[in-house]
């Protein structure tokens, strides 16, 4: 063939080979990336100890503050804000109760406050100028009268000896006289009242009635506050005892067929296991010995505490002696009312234990394959496969024992698909 007929065939080889390196290009960086979501490998240091177990006994995760939140007033609940498992703070607001009535006695108690400090400020005030001048009016006309009254007297006293008027006429001219004259005195002395002011007496007893009806409007209104039943601490509520509609009362009230408490309330960051110990045992045990609390519902799982509280007297029905142990690391998983068991240690427990580091990789990212367990380490954008040897299952985290150091990033979704060198992209979570 001619030169002219091999050129168009090389340029036509060459482009195919360009294309083919194109094509693996975009297969090899782009199509086999995959895209994962990672979580971080955490490192916790815990406590190991050689302390031998003197005594295991089983009992009961209880709160060891458990309070039955109660109103301060009888009243009828109109809104409920929480519910069973509710996390609450010191202060919150849990139930309303009615308020209208309390409201009501409310402004009745400040009218009588403003009725009770105007009288006070018309006291201390004294009498205005008019007042005083009505009353010399009122003393003036007191005295014309009296004149009148006795300018009749004398008439009439004149007249009766010789007859012309009857004993009648001059005992009614007599009793005018009279009744003058006390109207005279009666008008003189409010007008020196009113000259002089109020007694000082009675402004003390004005500035008392003040204050009582201050007190009067203070009680309404706590009466009024108190229509809100709020958290005495923070903790978790573990019941609701009332709906809407029903009535409550304070307990010291005792209304029948009413409500004493509205929910019950615990902090779960305050545990303890409740044990009855045999007396044949108890002699093992003492006060602030080390214990190791694991839940019957999660065998994994291990809390440290100690014997907090020894009750003072046995129980001679059962021959028991109740002891109380503090969990010092209570989490959302240690419940109330669950079942556990507590091995009480010996005293090297106290002197024994010492740090050590945990490694805990989630479950999610723990791949099980071919008898070996591993995980994949996020490293750029590709992954390495990591062989690991496994402890104990802590909630949702292996204990790896071997294999991991703590502060890796390891593959989650897609972890079981992925191979050693896998080129990845990892997705936001």
């Amino acid at each position: 063939p001619s030169i002219q007929n091999r050129a168009p065939k090389k340029l036509l080889l060459a482009l195919s080979v360009l294309i083919a390196l194109a094509v693996f290009a975009y297969f090899y960086f782009f199509s086999s990336t995959k895209t994962i979501t990672a979580a971080p490998v955490k490192l916790e240091t815990g406590t190991a100890s050689t302390a031998g177990t003197v005594l295991t006994a089983s009992g009961y995760v209880v709160a060891h503050h458990k309070i039955a939140v109660g109103a301060k007033v009888m009243g009828r609940v109109a809104w409920i804000g929480v519910e069973k498992g509710d996390r609450v703070q010191q202060g919150q607001v849990l139930v309303r109760l009615e308020d209208q009535e309390f409201r009501a006695q409310v402004d009745q108690a400040k009218a009588n406050l403003a009725a009770a400090q105007a009288r006070l400020d018309q006291l201390k005030a004294g009498s205005r100028p008019q007042e005083k001048l009505k009353d010399k009016a009122a003393v003036m006309q007191a005295e014309a009268n009296l004149k009148n009254a006795e300018a009749e007297y004398e008439r009439a006293a004149q007249l009766y000896p010789a007859g012309i008027i009857s004993k009648a006429e001059l005992d009614r001219a007599t009793a005018q006289r009279d009744a003058a004259r006390a109207a005279l005195e009666s008008a003189r002395q409010s007008s020196t009242m009113t000259e002089i002011g109020p007694r000082a007496e009675e402004i003390r007893g004005a500035a008392a009635q003040v204050k009582q009806m201050q007190a009067a409007l203070d009680y309404a209104n706590t009466q009024l506050v108190s229509t809100e039943i709020k958290a005495p601490v923070t903790g978790t509520v573990l019941q609701r005892i009332v709906e809407r509609g029903e009535m409550v009362t304070p307990s010291a009230m005792g209304e029948s067929g009413a409500r004493t408490s509205v929910v019950s309330l615990a902090d779960l960051n305050d545990l303890q296991i409740e044990l009855d110990i045999s007396q044949q045992d108890f002699a093992r045990l003492k006060m602030g010995q080390r214990a190791e609390v694991i839940p019957e519902a999660f065998p994994n799982l291990k809390y440290t505490g100690f014997i907090a509280e020894i009750a003072p007297e046995a129980n001679r029905a059962k021959a028991t002696v109740q002891v109380k142990v503090k969990v010092e690391n209570p989490d959302e998983q240690l419940l109330p009312e669950m079942n556990a068991r507590v091995n009480f240690l010996d005293d090297s427990a106290r002197t024994d234990s010492k740090p050590v580091a945990r490694v805990l990789a989630p479950k999610a990212a723990v791949v099980h394959r071919d008898g070996s367990d591993f995980v994949f380490v996020v490293k750029g954008n590709r992954v390495e496969q990591r062989v690991i040897r496994l402890g104990e299952a802590t909630g949702d985290f292996y204990n790896v024992l071997e294999g991991l150091s703590g502060g890796e990033s390891a593959a989650v979704s897609g972890a079981d698909k992925l191979r050693d060198g896998d080129r990845v992209k990892v997705a936001t979570q």
